[in-house]
């Protein structure tokens, strides 16, 4: 016979064994009685016109047929994109499942940048039902910004140059180029824009001058960028020129001297009566009565014949 303490042993030992597999064959049947759902990447961002996988793996499940759905939730909307086995809605004729529960979506749209949920429903299992969320960011390369430069400046006044694009996604970053050359942010960074007095912001597109000078002529354009891309727009010619204060004085005093000699000709053309004053031309002169004029002169020329018998 085996020893008291000995059996005792071997008892202990069958137990723990016992125990060890009891553990592991409920965690196994937990495990194969819940469905759950992992990804490969819960935040995909792609280019648009590509394709993007988004990644929905059924870690566990013991239901043969489970039901699988994807909804797509956006600006409050909530639209089907897989159900009861077909794809429908906007992507329809683009998108399509891979493996068993994936969802591929080819030549993506700005449109399709939303929060996607996989379903799967498992009526075999304990647990019946696990979802997953997908965040798709789909970012879009920017248009040819517009860009606004004035043609010339003088020296010593104040510009502002200024680029807008509205298509890009997400927002995109702006670079001004003068002769090709990129304008710093800082132009005291850079000993040949050491002396310029711009200021740049890459948000909003501006490139202002506080004090325009002689070496800030020349072409610019600029570049809007983002991660999907970039576009540029035309160069355009910024002229610099210096204010003729001679000219400008001579100019002021040549218009007073023409003004001047307007003033004098209009006067003497009054005090030589090429003027009609008011009184002749206005609705209370007459000119005089025909009938009047020629009593008047046949009196004179009777009083002459009168005082001519009468000398005789």
């Amino acid at each position: 016979m085996l020893p008291q303490t000995h059996t005792i042993r071997i008892c202990k030992m069958a137990m723990t064994k016992l125990a060890s597999a009891f553990i592991l064959f409920t965690t196994y049947c937990c495990r194969s009685m819940a469905v759950e759902l992992t990804s490969n990447n819960q935040h995909p961002v792609v280019n648009e016109f590509q394709s993007v996988e988004l990644s929905c793996i059924i870690k566990s499940i013991s239901t043969p047929d489970p039901r699988i759905e994807w909804k797509k939730f956006r600006g409050g909307d909530t639209t089907y994109v897989y159900f009861q086995g077909k794809i429908s809605g906007a992507l329809e004729n683009r998108a399509e499942l891979r493996g068993t529960s994936s969802l591929v979506i080819h030549n993506t749209t700005r449109t399709d940048s939303a929060t996607y949920r996989c379903e799967v429903s498992a009526h075999l299992d304990e647990k019946k039902l696990d979802e997953l969320s997908i965040e798709l960011t789909v970012q879009v390369k920017p248009v040819v910004p517009r860009c606004s430069v004035p043609q010339s400046v003088p020296v010593g006044k104040s510009a502002s140059l200024t680029c807008v694009e509205t298509e890009g996604f997400p927002l995109p970053t702006y670079h001004w180029y003068r002769d090709n050359e990129p304008l710093p942010d800082n132009p005291k960074s850079s000993p040949k824009f050491f002396n310029s007095s711009y200021t740049a912001d890459p948000k909003d597109g501006t490139l202002k001058f506080s004090e325009v000078k002689k070496i800030d002529a020349g072409e610019y354009y600029c570049v809007a960028k983002n991660p999907a891309g970039m576009a540029r727009c035309g160069p355009q010619l910024m002229e610099v020129y210096d204010i003729n204060i001679a000219g400008i004085v001579g100019g002021v005093l040549v218009v007073l001297t023409v003004l001047l000699l307007i003033a004098i000709g209009i006067s003497c053309a009054y005090k030589r009566g090429y003027f009609v004053s008011k009184q002749q031309t206005g609705k209370n002169y007459k000119p005089p009565a025909k009938g009047d004029a020629v009593d008047s002169k046949q009196e004179e020329e009777g009083d002459f014949r009168h005082k001519s018998s009468f000398v005789i």
